[in-house]
């Protein structure tokens, strides 16, 4: 083989080589290619996504201040309480002192 039989064997190589390289990579973007209504529907997903997340963001919020309005209406409640068991306590002993101070005017 002398040296212009080596070129053309080298460039047919060359060329084929090429050849199936394009053709490689024409098969991958055909299948591969994403048609429009794929690219729509995942526009649509993202956006009910995005819906999804602020309604779940809205709902965080509104049971944080349930929460806190709750809570504070717990303290309150508590607070109440403890008073109106004071009072009771307080009430209690008056009854007792009255009781005993008419049991010692009943002796008399």
């Amino acid at each position: 083989m002398n040296r212009t039989e080596f070129i053309i064997a080298t460039a047919a190589i060359l060329f084929v080589a090429f050849c199936l390289g394009w053709f490689a990579h024409w098969l991958l973007t055909r299948f591969n290619r994403v048609s429009q209504s794929d690219v729509d529907l995942l526009d649509k997903m993202s956006r009910e996504l995005h819906e999804a997340e602020e309604t779940r963001d809205q709902a965080i919020t509104y049971l944080q201040q349930r929460e806190a309005e709750l809570t504070n209406q717990l303290t309150q409640t508590e607070a109440e309480l403890g008073a109106a068991m004071d009072g009771l306590r307080e009430a209690r002993q008056e009854a007792e002192e009255m009781r005993r101070l008419l049991e010692r005017q009943a002796t008399r």
